[in-house]
């Protein structure tokens, strides 16, 4: 097992900061563009991660370690945040991001004291009994994936400027 709850934390404190800089003043051309009909763009990732700070990770941890396997905790919609106009800017989005992610770590910090409580179970709607670690470790990789999908959804805008090139730029790659 490669699971740390350190190490975990190391990761998801430094995503809000890494999304920040790599974010902040960019052109909107940069923020909008996507990999085609029914992908993300970078604004939509970031409201995405706001989404899943407020409704999955910490609420679904307290779940478990009060309800343990008695009762699935509630489904998450990974969609919900496409449902709502978005009126406001990438700075408002990322220090929103940064603020709640900050929280839930000291949330996360204060719920898990002793490292038995990572066994702990509970009951996902869909795949049934999960525990505590693993959904830990699918926060550290779900921000991840998150940040990979920002690198290359930038990296398509430019897919055909790159000329002869694209054969060295595995990001290119389908």
């Amino acid at each position: 097992m490669n699971f740390d709850i350190k190490e975990a934390i190391e990761v998801l404190e430094r995503t809000p900061q890494t999304l920040e800089y790599f974010l902040s003043g960019l052109a909107n051309r940069w923020l909008e563009s996507n990999e085609g009909k029914g992908t993300w763009n970078p604004i939509e990732v970031v409201e995405h991660l706001i989404e899943g700070e407020k409704n999955n990770w910490i609420p679904r941890l307290e779940h478990i370690l009060q309800e343990g396997e008695s009762k699935p905790f509630p489904p998450f919609d990974r969609f919900s945040h496409l449902n709502r106009k978005l009126e406001k800017t990438i700075a408002q989005s990322l220090l929103e991001f940064k603020t709640i992610r900050t929280q839930n770590l000291i949330k996360l910090m204060e719920l898990v004291v002793p490292e038995t409580d990572l066994e702990k179970t509970g009951s996902h709607p869909a795949f049934g009994v999960v525990k505590v670690r693993e959904l830990i470790s699918t926060w550290v990789v779900h921000d991840l994936t998150h940040i990979a999908q920002i690198v290359r959804v930038m990296a398509e805008r430019y897919r055909t400027d790159v000329g002869p090139w694209i054969e060295y730029l595995g990001i290119l790659k389908k």
